[in-house]
């Protein structure tokens, strides 16, 4: 996936000391090398996911059937607020056992307003590689608030403690949740704070129309138009769904370099609509994909959104709108520019770190084989089909066994976990 979207068949990667050292047919292996076999699998870079909530995961299958502002009060809201530090690592652990051995690598999360301490230390132990922090929310009314200077100071001295952590594998992301849960006040404290340590920033924009309706009547402009008044703009922001978005709002994120993160499936779930995701690359904006969260999508697989981002879009803007390379370029080096990391990760290029995923493409679901692979990875392949994934070239899953974490024991605690957590939340506020 470098910039020409190109495919070797049939050759070797050579990885040392967590970087690819080589790429070509014929590699022999040095002496006393790990070797694994890859015959009729594709070698990939790792995916990129550039928006999940592990916060979320422990609450799938329990928020459906509701659109984005009754489903973040109902039930996001209250059950985020009965996290302690324990439910919140078992979420954590649990998200991150499913991306992983989905062949996502890298990842960019907003944690929720306490106990990040848990999730960042749920990802040094899970491998993968990691940008996010402490979501941010103080104006009053939900259970979440919390005073502005106390949450600045606290997400401060998380950044110092965290970034750049496990060799740069750890990375720290200041997270407003969103126009309507910020003041004007904390937005502009968070710029500041992007500015003086160079972090990213990452946020919602423009989901659902009740809430851009909602900005509109609070700030008397649209989303990007707030945010860029307010100096949050260029390609240390990234914006998550940017579903209904004017013209001249992708023109500006263009020109500034602000980044879009494109969530099919959590869009289609939450009824918030489909965004113009072709009319965004046509205009020059860097468009990556995620996820979200588990109770907005019910999966966090990159396999899914990516047919999703293949296919949603063709009846609007024809059936050569979204070719699959560029899709694959949107789990990948789109991403990996998103998080700021594209000369790191992102393709399989020498010199890069070695994060990768082993695809097996023999399944009766993908074949016969196409043309082109990238076809075949973006139409046809799962998750499940991923056999084997490395980050900074340590295999964390082997043969399909995620080697970081047990995910069996992780999936039977779950109910408990989940059980445990309701108890503590008041019911007529979740219910």
């Amino acid at each position: 996936m470098d910039e020409h979207r190109s495919t070797l068949p049939f050759a070797d990667v050579l990885i040392e000391d967590g970087r690819i050292a080589r790429v070509g047919r014929g590699l022999r292996a040095p002496r006393g090398a790990q070797v694994i076999e890859c015959r009729g699998r594709a070698v990939i870079p790792g995916l990129v996911q550039a928006h999940v909530h592990l916060c979320q995961v422990l609450f799938r299958n329990h928020a459906d059937g509701l659109e984005l502002l009754e489903w973040l009060s109902r039930r996001i809201w209250p059950f985020e607020a009965a996290h302690d530090a324990r439910s919140l690592g078992l979420s954590a652990r649990l998200g991150l056992a499913e991306l992983l051995l989905g062949g996502t690598t890298a990842i960019l999360d907003m944690a929720t307003v306490r106990h990040t301490t848990a999730v960042l230390e749920a990802a040094v132990e899970s491998g993968i590689r990691y940008t996010g922090g402490k979501c941010l929310m103080d104006v009053p009314g939900n259970p979440l608030a919390e005073s502005k200077d106390a949450a600045l100071r606290e997400t401060e001295q998380l950044g110092l403690a965290w970034h750049g952590q496990e060799n740069g594998r750890i990375r720290y992301a200041l997270c407003p949740r969103f126009a309507l849960s910020c003041t004007k006040a904390l937005l502009t404290a968070v710029r500041d704070l992007s500015r003086r340590h160079g972090w990213l920033v990452h946020t919602h924009a423009s989901e659902n129309r009740t809430e851009v309706a909602f900005v509109r009547e609070q700030t008397g402009v649209d989303n990007v138009a707030y945010f860029a008044q307010l100096g949050l703009q260029g390609p240390r922001l990234v914006l998550a769904h940017c579903v209904h978005l004017t013209a001249r709002e992708m023109k500006q994120m263009a020109r500034a370099g602000t980044h879009a993160v494109h969530c099919p499936g959590a869009n289609l779930k939450l009824a918030s609509g489909i965004a113009p995701v072709p009319r965004l690359l046509a205009a020059g904006v860097n468009v990556a994909l995620g996820g979200d969260g588990a109770p907005c999508n019910n999966t966090l697989d990159a396999f899914h959104e990516m047919r999703l981002a293949a296919t949603l879009h063709l009846p609007r803007f024809g059936h050569r709108a979204m070719p699959p390379a560029e899709v694959l370029a949107m789990a990948t080096i789109r991403g990996a520019r998103a998080l700021g990391l594209e000369s790191e990760i992102g393709s399989i290029e020498p010199g890069k770190r070695a994060d990768i995923a082993v695809v097996d493409l023999s399944g009766p679901h993908c074949a016969p084989p196409g043309d082109d692979p990238h076809a075949t990875l973006v139409y046809c392949a799962r998750a499940s089909d991923v056999t084997d994934v490395l980050v900074d070239g340590r295999a964390v899953v082997r043969n399909r066994k995620l080697l970081t974490l047990d995910a069996e024991k992780l999936a039977r605690a779950a109910p408990a976990g989940l059980l445990r957590l309701l108890k503590s939340i008041d019911r007529g506020g979740a219910n």
